[in-house]
């Protein structure tokens, strides 16, 4: 699974991007998540509030009981505003 991270998300997990392999029972973007906000105090403090972010799973918005599977692209981005 690749997951990409944008704006001050990257900024607070310190990285863009990461390939990743969560356990078998992470099956939900919400359970995925969870199980990232676990693996650095980084990713805990961009994923702490929920309402302040958005997910897209091969780039369509997901929300919190989506699937995710092995092979998908999960992209976790603040809310854009246009102008």
């Amino acid at each position: 699974m690749k997951v990409l991270y944008f704006a001050w998300v990257r900024n607070a997990v310190g990285t863009g991007q990461e390939d990743l392999q969560p356990p078998a029972e992470v099956g939900t973007v919400q359970q995925l998540l969870d199980w990232l906000a676990d693996r650095s105090a980084g990713h805990g403090e961009a994923l702490a509030d929920r309402a302040r972010i958005r997910v897209a799973v091969n780039q369509a918005f997901a929300a919190p009981e989506d699937p995710v599977a092995a092979g998908d692209e999960v992209a976790i981005f603040p809310p854009v505003t246009g102008g």
